[in-house]
């Protein structure tokens, strides 16, 4: 039996099944609470109703990028967990970011199936597990004094943590630069040939997929149409696929 045979085994889709079973259960009970605490402090159910209706669209079209983002790791480390870590906690970035990073850390050239193999398969699970679960272990200990301090501000502060903000867009300019920069690093280390292939597709994804940003936050911000930013991500990467796609053959 193949290893991505028994990635895609009836035991592993009993077990994450069984999580994101759980998880689903959750969300209903929140949901059910929510909505009889709506009603309890005496908020319009047509109101309640309306935004649940817009939630559950506007829900649609970003999810489709987390869909992609299962597909994409479902090829190399089976459709049970890939379906389990972007149901879950996992976020698309994320996942696929430390995925590849650990790959390479066993020797495997990325997330190839060919390649894969048990111990390398451990290692990306266990690595991609542990760098997240962090998150509930500091939201454990200090979320309490964290929403203390957006309920009551500072004087002279917005409600919130700045830092937080800055620190986030940092780690993300960061990430993005250092890949980024790898790619930009081969080619230039490389024959220099200016043909859509190896380190120099990626780079005109990566400007196909930032041109397909800005479209996004133009048409928001200067359109008004708050609404397409909520598709920013999902549509800025299926826009990204497909160009990797077309240049590809080039």
């Amino acid at each position: 039996m193949s290893i991505l045979s028994q990635l895609n085994s009836p035991g592993m889709y009993l077990i994450c099944g069984g999580i994101i079973a759980f998880v689903c259960a959750v969300c209903v009970v929140f949901m059910v609470r929510a909505w009889r605490a709506g009603l309890a402090i005496g908020m319009d159910a047509t109101k309640m109703r309306r935004a649940v209706t817009a939630s559950a669209t506007f829900a649609v079209l970003p999810s489709v990028g987390i869909l992609l983002g299962v597909i994409a790791l479902s090829g190399s480390l089976g459709t049970p967990l890939s379906w389990l870590r972007l149901s879950v906690i996992g976020a698309l970035h994320y996942e696929t970011q430390v995925a590849e990073a650990a790959a390479e850390a066993v020797g495997l050239p990325g997330l190839s199936a060919s390649a894969m193999t048990p111990t390398a398969f451990t290692t990306i699970a266990l690595l991609m597990g542990v760098c997240i679960m962090w998150g509930m272990v500091l939201s454990i200990l200090f979320n309490r004094k964290y929403t203390s301090r957006l309920s009551t501000p500072r004087e002279g502060k917005a409600a919130g943590g700045g830092f937080g903000d800055t620190a986030m867009t940092a780690m993300f300019i960061g990430l993005v630069s250092a890949y980024i920069g790898s790619y930009v690093g081969s080619f230039v280390s490389g024959n220099g040939r200016f043909t859509f292939s190896g380190s120099l597709l990626p780079l005109a994804v990566v400007a196909v997929a930032a041109l397909a940003m800005a479209g996004f936050i133009w048409l928001a911000e200067k359109k008004n149409a708050a609404w397409v930013d909520s598709f920013s991500v999902a549509g800025s990467m299926i826009v990204a696929m497909a160009a990797a796609v077309l240049l590809r053959g080039i």
